[in-house]
């Protein structure tokens, strides 16, 4: 991500002190808080999206820093809130909220930084950028809650997959761009196909993310976690269509009844990598990435795309 955070490394010191200003809180345990989030940032790949998206199609300006502020808060109390429902004790290699504050005021966090994100935008009359990330938030929810419902049978196929990552993962990203666009165009066409490309790059990155689960690299969260949490992912949805029906029986009772003995897990592990899950999920995931660079090789060439076009193939080239 070198020439993005090159190309826009001003931009992205303005939008720190912007989303520092949106979060501060005259309580002062509620302040305390803001500033730990803060210092725990991640990658800001979705403000990189926001501001890169802008400059793409003209000059960043203070709707784009409240657009990548407001996207800014409501992936990190999304973040906040499933940290509560998955009773996770980390994040980006620190300690949760939840595991900190406990569940009550974390939930109470989570409550705070949408509200800041939703009167920022009102009280600065950005209406449709509000209304852009206010979609995302109700299909992020949606994608969650449909994860939920299918996990209960094990027994889905790749179109539910791609339905829960679309909602859960790829809307905010898609949102990010099209947010973006908006802030410094009124062109719905230019907005939609960035809107698209975002989605497309959501895509890529959530199979990605998937993938982790199943090799051994340092990505914060143990190899096999996602089997253990019973989530079934492209990998392993893959070859369910493929193995014997005995090995599918044995494979779903591991997931849905011995997902926390090592052993247990390795053996569906090793059974996913011989049966060409990786290999599979590896072709789609790059399938989405190249969708998306046609999408954005549709605009004129420019620094700004080139970035972008770097951040694209950094999704899927990531090692963490």
């Amino acid at each position: 991500m070198e020439l993005a955070k090159k190309l826009i490394e001003k931009e992205l010191e303005l939008f720190e002190q912007h989303f520092k200003d949106a979060v501060k809180s005259r309580v002062s345990l509620l302040d305390r808080i803001m500033q730990y989030i803060v210092k725990r940032k991640g990658k800001q790949m979705r403000p990189m999206l926001v501001l890169l998206s802008a400059k793409l199609h003209g000059e960043i300006n203070n709707a784009s820093y409240r657009a990548a502020s407001l996207v800014e808060l409501l992936h990190t109390a999304t973040l906040v809130h499933d940290d509560v429902v998955d009773d996770a004790t980390e994040r980006r290699g620190m300690f949760s909220i939840n595991a900190l504050w406990k569940n009550k005021i974390a939930v109470l966090v989570g409550d705070y930084l949408l509200s800041k994100g939703l009167l920022l935008s009102l009280e600065n009359k950005d209406f449709s950028i509000l209304t852009i990330l206010s979609n995302a938030v109700k299909k992020m929810s949606e994608g969650e809650l449909l994860q939920i419902e299918k996990t209960r049978n094990l027994n889905f196929d790749e179109s539910v997959y791609y339905e829960i990552i679309s909602g859960k993962t790829a809307s905010l990203l898609a949102s990010s761009c099209a947010a973006g666009a908006s802030s410094v165009t009124e062109n719905e066409e230019v907005i939609q196909r960035m809107r698209e490309f975002g989605e497309n790059v959501g895509m890529a990155f959530q199979i990605k993310d998937d993938l982790f689960d199943y090799g051994e690299a340092k990505i914060g969260k143990p190899t096999g976690n996602d089997i253990k949490e019973k989530k079934l992912t492209l990998p392993l949805i893959h070859i369910l269509q493929k193995v014997p029906s005995a090995l599918k029986k044995e494979i779903i009772y591991i997931v849905k009844n011995n997902n926390n003995d090592k052993a247990k897990v390795k053996f569906v592990i090793d059974h996913v990598v011989s049966y060409g899950g990786i290999d599979y999920a590896e072709q789609k995931m790059n399938e989405y990435r190249d969708k998306a660079l046609l999408t954005l090789y549709t605009f004129p060439e420019s620094p700004a795309r080139a970035a972008l076009e770097e951040l694209v193939r950094y999704t899927t080239d990531r090692k963490f």
